[in-house]
């Protein structure tokens, strides 16, 4: 029973780092992709990004909060939170903890994925 409690809080405390660091755009890389860079309105997207709330089981199968799909000027963009070891070369040993992770976000266009 206690691994399922740590399971929950673990998930819990992923899903409010990952929306500070969405929502702020503070604590870590956001990486544009070469499209997102020379074809849009990365403040346009960046804001709508920060905006995003419509996780459901389709998109958010983790409750981690940490992808979206969202249409700004006419293009699909993905978003996608990935959690490093602070030396950004290593998976993170453990999302939930801010210490040992750093959040990457990447923006790119849905025809770049």
């Amino acid at each position: 029973m206690g691994d399922q409690h740590n399971a929950v809080t673990d998930t819990d405390r992923i899903r409010r780092l990952n929306d500070d660091f969405r929502t702020q755009l503070k604590g870590g890389p956001i990486m544009l992709t070469r499209g997102i860079s020379e074809r849009c309105d990365a403040n346009a997207i960046l804001m709508a990004v920060k905006q995003f709330d419509n996780f459901n089981e389709a998109n958010d199968p983790h409750q981690e909060h940490d992808f979206g799909a969202i249409e700004v000027g006419g293009d699909t963009v993905f978003w996608k939170i990935d959690y490093y070891a602070r030396d950004l070369e290593h998976g993170s040993p453990n999302a939930a903890d801010p210490d040992l992770t750093t959040r990457v976000l990447t923006v790119m266009l849905a025809e770049e994925y």
